[in-house]
């Protein structure tokens, strides 16, 4: 007896009631693990992004560390150790940011900085 043999020998439409909350509850888990924590992940980016103000100092997502300078548009221009660069708003990270303010026992806690 091969494969196709026990498949046709299968009555029609059996199990697929729970196929169908099989699959329905792996995109709940997917949704609820990776789709929704991504959403709300992206949308404290753009409030950050927003909100950035002249004087506040900054990283980017490669690391230049600066403070802000003059804010034109999509672009920012950063001061940094007396030169100036001009970046995407949309470069300067959220988390980065947020980890060079951190105190002290939270960056050693984190693992930051040693």
């Amino acid at each position: 007896m091969n494969l196709s043999t026990v498949y046709l020998q299968a009555a029609p439409g059996s199990g697929s009631m729970q196929t169908l909350i099989f699959w329905g509850l792996v995109l709940l888990v997917f949704y609820l693990f990776m789709i929704r924590p991504q959403i709300r992940k992206q949308k404290a980016q753009q409030s950050f992004s927003a909100g950035i103000a002249k004087g506040d100092e900054v990283v980017t997502n490669s690391g230049i560390v600066g403070k802000v300078n003059k804010i034109e548009g999509k672009y920012v221009v950063l001061e940094s150790s007396k030169s100036f660069i001009k970046v995407l708003a949309s470069s300067i990270s959220k988390e980065l940011t947020d980890s060079i303010h951190a105190k002290p026992e939270e960056q050693k806690r984190k693992g930051l900085f040693g």
